[in-house]
């Protein structure tokens, strides 16, 4: 069978994926194994065959080592697929290139995704002025006020229903939706998630790390929504003030909060 004329056989595109990030802490897989059954209660749906970056970097490797196999075993046995290990030293990618994970070298905000990630701000760095320098003299400052000006935030935004099965990421910015979510649809954003009409599928906000987006909707009827990575399902339904009325969701600390936002 031939193909049609100028048709190619394959062709090759920027396309993207989007992954789950797991920061271990520990490299002891009893451990893991019983954490993960915590977050997940027990439901065997809880992730949906994600692709998830295995994070090393707060491991300590002078004593530790690492059964890639069983580790990917058991992120597999959840239904998480691992495909790139971050902040692992060089000398193990060798390793890990032969368990069919590639690395990711893409984790310039690590300490303060790690620091959102436990409620605790970062620490501020204040650099002392230089020794030879002498103290400025004091500037009287004019008593015109100027209002801070906040830089354009993009945002995606969506006009048609997002059916089940769906999958939609708006990479480095907002989401914003104005048409129903389905069961079985997804919404991830970097930023926040807005949804002017009912949501019933999943919605992961804040999903590069940021603590600080939300998930707002006109009716709450969510599956499982996110922030930053922290996980909450309504597998129990949602409370009664609260379901299928208008909410944000936020993240405070390491817990999820739903709040009504009806005036």
């Amino acid at each position: 069978m031939s193909t049609k004329q100028n048709s190619k056989p394959i062709e090759i595109k920027i396309s993207t994926v989007v992954a789950v990030s797991a920061i271990l802490r520990t490299a002891d897989l009893e451990t893991l194994d019983a954490t993960l059954k915590k977050t997940t209660g027990g439901a065997p749906d809880y992730f949906d065959n994600d692709l998830v970056v295995i994070d090393v970097s707060a491991i300590d490797f002078s004593g530790t080592a690492i059964d890639w196999s069983a580790l990917t075993s058991l992120f597999s046995s959840y239904s998480l697929n691992p495909v790139a290990v971050r902040g692992a030293p060089p000398e193990l990618e060798h390793q890990i290139v032969a368990h069919g994970m590639s690395i990711d070298t893409l984790a310039p905000q690590r300490q303060e995704a790690s620091s959102e990630e436990t409620g605790a701000a970062p620490a501020p760095v204040i650099a002392p002025p230089p020794a030879s320098t002498p103290a400025p003299a004091p500037v009287q400052q004019s008593p015109e006020v100027h209002s801070p000006v906040a830089a354009a935030v993009p945002a995606m935004i969506i006009d048609s229903p997002v059916r089940a099965g769906q999958r939609i990421y708006a990479r480095g910015c907002d989401l914003i939706v104005n048409a129903i979510v389905n069961n079985g649809a997804e919404l991830i954003a970097d930023g926040s998630i807005h949804v002017y009409a009912p949501l019933r599928g999943r919605a992961l906000a804040g999903a590069s790390g940021n603590a600080e987006a939300r998930i707002f909707t006109l009716s709450m009827e969510a599956e499982l929504v996110s922030i930053a990575g922290i996980y909450r399902t309504f597998d129990g339904g949602l409370p009664k003030d609260l379901a299928k009325q208008p909410a944000q969701v936020r993240l405070q600390g390491d817990r999820i909060d739903v709040l009504s936002i009806r005036a």
